[in-house]
């Protein structure tokens, strides 16, 4: 039997590790969510939607330049630590700091009342810390296949990450919904701007904190070539990854309902007026999620990961529509809207959570269908263009749901010094509409390119055990060297 199926490289410590490390990036980047991000400079900054939404446009097409060259120049790394570590180890503070200078620009500009220099701020601090977490997030979601040659241990890696990112996820935003009530109702006597300011020093100082683990103590373990690739040898052998082209498109298709993030908060900000009651409802979704994790394996064993993707955008369109209309005439009556919303997010969270663990596994795939056929791994570029059309897509999403407000009748006038909202007499609707409904039916289309998905089944564990077969072969031949005189 192969050595290489016999033995773990990863123990539980850490797999927990790279886990508790998720869990801070997850909460450092909660509050830079498109709907957060959108009401945090339009309501907070007092900055205009339309220079809002065109500089969530132009951060996304900032993507488009960063990301697979940040990506290339994660692949040229190579080191002691190997080409994906050094990076988690140097970026922890500077993405701190960046954290800290983006979401305290309302109180670092609070006596600036020229609106081109808040603008100018926006663009520097935003695109910044943006470029600052390409950095992190390439290599950290690199590790996953570079942290063991084996699935299994790919797998617990990821369970380990993903789940601990949705714990993390959601105490950073009930840290940062419970305050913004706080402030709005006057229980906490201080400003949003203030609030934006605390959750970004706790964001920087704890999240931050967390993800520094992933430098220290996780381990590259499949052996990457001497050689230095070049930027344009990394982006010809992706051209030739028909699989990651595949999930590359189907991102980008699936990004197209990024406008639910919008709309989620607006809809509890300015229909309900109740941020926190996000919480309650996020509840029992969360509690579904956390226990999904354990069936994940036997649902595996039912399901290939091309079929649970299908079925994850078939049951987020058929729960989007059924919940659009169980909500359609009374969706700003709480006793109906919180039930509804509160299966919508079951649903979602369900899919969600077996969703979040085969897609990075799936990524890890297409790297080792490539180095079968080159003999190379592609890591920083294979997850930075992976994730770049999704933040592309996803960035233009939210940009054109930020200038749809003001179409749909939500402004805001300033009173005694305060940012109110003023709505239209179908605004209620229209925000209802685009959180509930739209969304589910734009991510419905990244099905599509599934269709062609072949990186399954036989195929798929041949070329595991024929990259098996020839790591152990190179392993032999390294062990012969080492015994010559």
């Amino acid at each position: 039997m192969s050595t290489v199926t016999e033995k773990h490289y990863v123990g539980y410590g850490e797999a927990l590790a790279y886990g508790l490390a998720a869990g801070g990036k997850s909460f450092a980047v909660t509050p830079t969510r498109s709907g957060y991000l959108s009401i945090f400079f339009r309501k907070v900054f007092e900055i205009p939607e339309g220079a809002v939404a065109f500089m969530l446009l132009i951060s996304g097409l900032w993507d488009a330049v960063n990301d697979p060259l940040i990506g290339s120049l994660v692949d040229k790394t190579r080191t002691g630590y190997g080409k994906l570590r050094p990076w988690l180890l140097i970026t922890p503070l500077p993405f701190a700091v960046l954290t800290v200078a983006l979401f305290g620009g309302p109180t670092f500009m609070a006596g600036v009342k020229s609106k081109v220099a808040k603008i100018a701020y926006m663009y520097v601090s935003y695109i910044l810390w943006e470029l600052c977490f390409t950095f992190a997030d390439v290599p950290f979601n690199g590790m996953t296949t570079a942290v063991s040659p084996l699935q299994a241990d790919r797998t617990r890696v990821i369970s380990f990450s993903t789940f601990i990112s949705g714990i993390a996820s959601g105490a950073s935003q009930t840290l940062l919904l419970s305050l913004m009530d706080a402030s709005d109702k006057g229980i906490w006597d201080v400003s949003l701007r203030t609030v934006f300011l605390v959750v970004g020093i706790v964001s920087a100082a704890f999240g931050g904190g967390l993800f520094s683990l992933a430098g220290v103590f996780t381990k590259e373990r499949v052996v990457q070539t001497v050689r230095q690739p070049s930027v344009i040898e990394g982006f010809r052998v992706l051209a030739r990854n028909k699989p990651l082209i595949l999930i590359v498109v189907s991102n980008m298709l699936m990004s197209l309902g990024g406008l639910y993030e919008v709309f989620t908060t607006y809809y509890f900000a300015e229909v309900v007026q109740l941020n926190s009651l996000k919480l309650l409802i996020d509840i029992p979704g969360g509690a579904v999620g956390i226990g999904t994790y354990p069936f994940i394996p036997a649902i595996k064993r039912k399901f290939d990961n091309k079929q649970l993707m299908i079925i994850h955008f078939i049951a987020k369109a058929v729960i989007g529509i059924v919940c659009f209309f169980a909500g359609f005439r009374h969706y700003t009556n709480k006793f109906v809207a919180v039930p509804v919303l509160m299966l919508l997010n079951i649903v979602i969270s369900i899919v969600h959570t077996v969703r979040n663990v085969i897609s990075t596994e799936m990524i890890g795939d297409t790297i080792d269908y490539m180095e079968l056929k080159t003999g190379e791994r592609n890591e920083g570029v294979s997850f930075a263009v992976s994730s770049f059309f999704g933040k592309l897509t996803s960035s233009v999403s939210a940009s054109v749901a930020t200038a749809i407000l003001p179409v749909i009748g939500l402004t805001y006038d300033t009173v005694n010094g305060e940012q109110v909202a003023v709505k239209g007499e179908k605004t209620d609707f229209y925000i209802w509409m685009f959180y509930v409904l739209v969304p589910q039916l734009l991510n419905f289309l990244g099905i599509i390119p599934f269709f062609w998905y072949d990186l399954t089944g036989k195929r798929l564990s041949g070329i595991r055990e024929e990259l098996a077969l020839r790591r152990e072969k190179i392993v032999a031949r390294l062990d012969e060297t080492e015994e010559l005189p």
